[in-house]
C-alpha cells in the first residue's frame, strides 16, 4: 500500500506523499478503493434482489470502505509514517445528501449487509443534488438552505445506462450513476442512482424555494420537496415515477441479459419496496410487460410473485395516498392499470376499506403493495403485531400468509468499528474479533460483568468518547459541553410522536429545580439533534423552544454550571458517529404504538448507552434482551394508547388544569424570560398546541418520564453498577445486527440462490 500511494502521488500529482494535501490524499484513496472494490464484483446468483428506496442515507464512505476492504489499518499506518492523519482526511469528504432519517439509514445498513453476506443485490434510488436541506439556526429558528455534496472527487461513477422516461406532459432522458457497496470481506454490489442531465441548480432561490413546475430542471434537486401545495405533491409523484420507471427498465434488461424470458421474472428478480414511495413500480412493471406482449392477467401474476413490501410506519398520514387526478396528470399511462388492479380487488372483496381507489377517488399506495406483492413485513415485533391486529387488520384477515416480521438491524462495521475504535479494540481484546462477522459473539462479554478492572476500562473509554465529542463540537459548532457530565442525547427526525417536546419540558423542570437550590450531583448535558420538515410548523416551533432554552440556560450563572442544553446544527450521519459513542442515556421516548422500530436505539445500545424509553418499536425487544434492570421504561403501553385513540378520552387540558406542576412547566414556555429570547408567535402556538391538542399525548406520560429520568440520573452516580448496565447492553446488542435481519429477509422472502 505504501508503494502504491507513493507511486500515485508522484504519477498523478507530481508530489511526494508527505507533500500532498488532505484533499489530494482523499482523491488518491478514492481511486484505490474503487479499484479494489471492482475486484470483488460478482455476477454470481441467478435470482437478484433489487432494493428500491427513496432514501439511502449512506454517510461518508472513505473509512467504511477501507474497513470493509480490510485496508483501514494498513492505510492508517502508511499515512502516519508520512505525517498524515486519516481522521483529518475523513473530514475532507462531503456527506452524500441522499437520505433523511431512519428509513434511509436502514436502507444503507441493509445494502452493506447484503454485500457482506455475499448476496446478489443492488439498491435503486435517486441522485438528489441537494438532499433534504442543510439546517441553519437563525434567531433560534430553523432555516433551510441547499445541501450540495456533488463534486469532482465523488464516489459516483457515471454509467452508459440511460432511459427515456415519459410523463403526461414531457419526456426526460435519465442517466444512471453507481456507487460501490463494499461488503465486509466479501463481494461488491451497487447502489444505482438515477438522475437527469438537464437539472439546473441555479433555479433555487431564497433558501430552498424553486419553481416546482419546471420538472426538466428540478426533478432530482431535493429529497421530499415541500408538499404543502399541489405543485409540491405533483413533484413528488414525478420523482417517484422517475425512480421506479428507471428501476423497472433496468430490472427487466438485467433479467433478460441473465436468461429470463420475462414469464419467469420472479426466478430472476426479487423486488423489495421500501415503504410506499416506490409503489408505482408495480403498475409500471405490469405496463412494461404488457408492452412486450404479455397478457395483462399474466403480467399481474408475474409482478405479484416478484414484489415484496416493507411497511415502516403506523402513522396513517405516512401511508401515501394520491388523488387519481394527480396521477392522470403526471402518469396517465398508469391510471388504466391501477383501475384494473382496483377492479380485481372489488370483484373479489366486499370490504371497501381494502379497495385501492376509495370513494373520494384517492389511490392508496400501500393497498397496491399488499394486494399485488407476495410479502408484507413490519420492522419490529410490536410493530408487526399492531399492523396485523389494528392498522392493517382488514388485510391480515385476507392474506395472513403474506404478513411477517423482520426486526430492523444496524451494521456493526460503521456503528462500532468505524465510529468507536477504542471500544472495538477493547471488545476484540476481551473476546477476539469473531463478533465483527457474527455479532451474537458479543454475548461473551457477559463473562466480565463482575470484573471491576474491565468495567473501569469501559468507563474510561466512554470518558474518552465524551472528550472527543466535546472537542469536535467546540471546534465545528462553537458548542460547549461539560466533559465530566452526564450525556443525555435525543437525536432523530423532529416529529411530535417522537416527543422532543416532552424532553424539553423536562429541561424546564430541571432548570426550575436548580433555580430553587436543588443541585444535581453530576452536571447534565441534554443534547438534541433533529431536522423538522420545512412545512411542519409545530415541529419547527419545538426546535425554537429548545434553542430558546439553550440560550436561557447558558446565560444563567446559577444554572449553567449544572445543566447544559444544546441542539446541534444540521444533524447527520457524521454527527451521529460522534454523538452516539459519547452517550450515557439514550432517549427513545416516542408515544407507545407510534414508532415502527427505531434504529438509533440499537446504535446507542451497541456503544454502551442505557435506554430511557417507552415500550415502543424495538425498545420492546431491547427490554426483553437486557432485562428491566438495564433499561429505563416508562409510560402507558401501546394497547392503552390505542384504546385512548379509539375512545377519544385523552384530553390534555385536563392535565393542564388539574396538575399544578404540569401547568407550571407548560406556562414557562410563554413566561417573560422565554418571550424575551424567543418569537412570541412560535412559543404561544406551541403552548396552545400542548394544552388543546397534543395529538401524541405528551402530557399523558410526562410525570412518569420525569420520575424515571431522575431515577436514571441517580443510578448513574454508582459508576460500577452503571458500567454493568453498559456492558450488558453492548453484550446483548448482537441481535440487532443488520446481517441477522438480511439473513432472515433472504431466507423467508427473497430466497436468493
Amino acid at each position: 500500500m505504501e508503494q502504491k500511494l507513493c507511486y500515485m502521488a508522484e504519477e498523478h500529482l507530481g508530489k511526494t506523499l508527505d507533500a500532498c494535501t488532505n484533499q489530494e490524499i482523499y482523491g488518491l484513496l478514492l481511486q484505490i478503493i474503487k479499484e479494489e472494490a471492482k475486484k470483488k464484483e460478482s455476477m454470481q446468483g441467478k435470482r437478484k434482489l433489487y432494493y428500491i428506496s427513496a432514501e439511502f442515507l449512506i454517510g461518508k464512505l472513505l473509512s467504511n470502505n477501507l474497513i470493509n476492504l480490510k485496508l483501514y489499518d494498513e492505510v492508517k499506518t502508511v499515512l502516519e509514517k508520512y505525517g498524515k492523519n486519516l481522521s483529518e482526511i475523513e473530514e475532507v469528504e462531503m456527506e452524500p445528501s441522499l437520505g433523511n432519517g431512519g428509513l434511509g439509514r436502514l436502507a444503507a445498513c441493509f445494502l452493506d449487509s447484503i454485500a457482506t453476506l455475499g448476496l446478489n443485490g443492488d439498491g435503486i434510488g435517486l441522485n438528489y443534488h441537494y438532499g433534504l436541506f442543510q439546517q441553519k439556526f437563525e434567531n433560534h429558528l430553523q432555516k433551510e438552505v441547499p445541501n450540495p455534496w456533488l463534486s469532482e472527487q465523488s464516489w459516483l461513477t457515471k454509467t452508459d445506462v440511460t432511459y427515456p422516461i415519459s410523463f403526461g406532459n414531457l419526456t426526460v432522458q435519465s442517466r444512471m450513476y453507481d456507487i460501490d457497496v463494499t461488503g465486509y470481506e466479501n463481494r461488491t454490489n451497487k447502489l444505482h442512482l438515477f438522475d437527469i442531465e438537464t437539472i439546473d441548480e441555479s433555479i433555487v432561490e431564497d433558501g430552498i424555494h424553486f419553481n416546482k413546475e419546471d420538472i426538466e430542471h428540478n426533478l432530482t434537486l431535493f429529497l421530499y420537496p415541500d408538499d404543502s401545495d399541489e405543485q409540491g405533491r405533483l413533484l413528488r409523484i414525478y420523482q417517484q415515477y422517475f425512480m421506479v420507471s428507471n428501476g423497472a427498465r433496468l430490472i427487466l434488461d438485467e433479467c433478460v441479459a441473465r436468461g429470463s424470458n420475462l414469464h419467469d421474472l420472479h426466478e430472476y428478480a426479487a423486488i423489495q419496496i421500501n415503504d410506499t414511495h416506490p409503489t408505482m413500480v408495480i403498475p409500471e412493471l405490469i405496463r412494461l410487460l404488457t408492452e412486450k406482449g404479455i397478457d395483462m392477467d399474466e403480467a399481474i401474476e408475474i409482478v405479484t410473485k416478484t414484489c415484496a413490501y416493507t411497511n415502516h410506519t403506523i402513522l396513517s398520514e405516512a401511508l401515501e395516498k394520491w388523488p387519481i387526478h394527480y396521477l392522470k396528470k403526471v402518469v396517465p399511462q398508469l391510471v388504466p392499470i391501477i383501475e384494473i388492479l382496483d377492479d380485481k380487488v372489488r370483484r373479489k372483496f366486499e370490504d371497501s376499506s381494502v379497495y385501492i381507489i376509495d370513494k373520494s377517488d384517492v389511490v392508496h399506495m400501500a393497498h397496491i403493495d399488499i394486494h399485488y406483492g407476495y410479502s408484507v413485513n413490519g420492522v419490529a415485533a410490536l410493530h408487526t403485531e399492531i399492523l396485523k391486529n389494528n392498522e392493517l387488520n382488514n388485510f391480515y384477515r385476507i392474506y395472513p400468509e403474506k404478513f411477517n416480521n423482520k426486526t430492523n438491524g444496524i451494521t456493526f462495521r460503521r456503528w462500532l468499528m468505524h465510529c468507536n475504535h477504542a471500544l472495538t479494540d477493547f471488545i476484540t481484546d476481551k473476546i477476539g474479533d469473531g463478533f465483527k462477522k457474527d455479532a451474537s459473539e458479543l454475548e461473551k462479554l457477559l463473562a466480565y460483568k463482575e470484573d471491576e478492572t474491565v468495567l473501569s476500562d469501559l468507563l474510561k473509554i466512554k470518558t474518552e468518547c465524551k472528550k472527543a465529542l466535546v472537542s469536535y463540537l467546540k471546534q465545528t459548532q462553537g458548542i460547549e459541553l461539560w466533559e465530566n457530565g452526564i450525556f443525555d442525547i435525543q437525536i432523530k427526525r423532529l416529529h411530535e410522536y417522537k416527543r422532543q417536546q416532552m424532553n424539553a419540558l423536562y429541561v424546564i423542570y430541571k432548570y426550575l429545580e436548580i433555580k430553587s437550590g436543588k443541585i444535581p450531583t453530576t452536571p447534565i448535558n441534554v443534547i438534541f439533534g433533529a431536522k423538522a420538515a420545512p412545512a411542519y410548523t409545530i415541529a419547527k416551533d419545538i426546535i425554537h423552544l429548545i434553542l430558546c432554552l439553550q440560550e436561557l440556560i447558558q446565560k444563567d450563572p446559577e444554572v449553567h454550571p449544572y445543566l447544559n442544553v444544546v441542539m446541534v446544527e444540521n444533524y447527520n450521519v457524521t454527527l451521529a458517529e460522534k454523538l452516539i459513542p459519547a452517550c450515557d442515556l439514550s432517549e427513545q421516548i416516542s408515544l407507545a404504538s407510534k414508532e415502527a422500530s427505531g434504529t438509533g436505539n440499537m446504535k446507542f445500545m451497541l456503544n454502551g448507552a442505557v435506554t430511557l424509553g417507552t415500550m415502543d418499536g424495538a425498545n420492546v425487544e431491547i427490554a426483553d434482551l437486557v432485562g428491566r434492570e438495564n433499561i429505563y421504561i416508562f409510560g402507558e403501553s401501546s394497547q392503552e394508547v390505542i384504546d385512548h385513540y379509539n375512545k377519544g378520552d385523552y384530553h390534555p387540558n385536563w392535565y393542564y388544569e388539574n396538575d399544578e406542576e404540569v401547568r407550571k412547566l407548560i406556562d414557562f414556555i410563554v413566561s417573560e424570560p422565554m418571550l424575551a429570547i424567543g418569537q412570541e408567535e412560535n412559543l404561544r402556538r406551541l403552548h396552545h398546541e400542548l394544552i388543546h391538542k397534543d395529538w401524541f399525548m405528551t402530557l399523558l406520560d410526562l410525570k412518569d418520564y420525569m420520575k424515571k429520568k431522575e431515577e436514571a440520573y441517580a443510578d448513574y452516580e454508582n459508576r460500577m453498577e452503571w458500567a454493568k448496565k453498559m456492558l450488558t447492553n453492548i453484550a446483548k446488542a448482537g441481535f440487532f445486527s443488520s446481517d441477522r435481519t438480511i439473513a432472515q429477509y433472504n431466507e423467508e422472502i427473497w430466497k436468493l440462490s
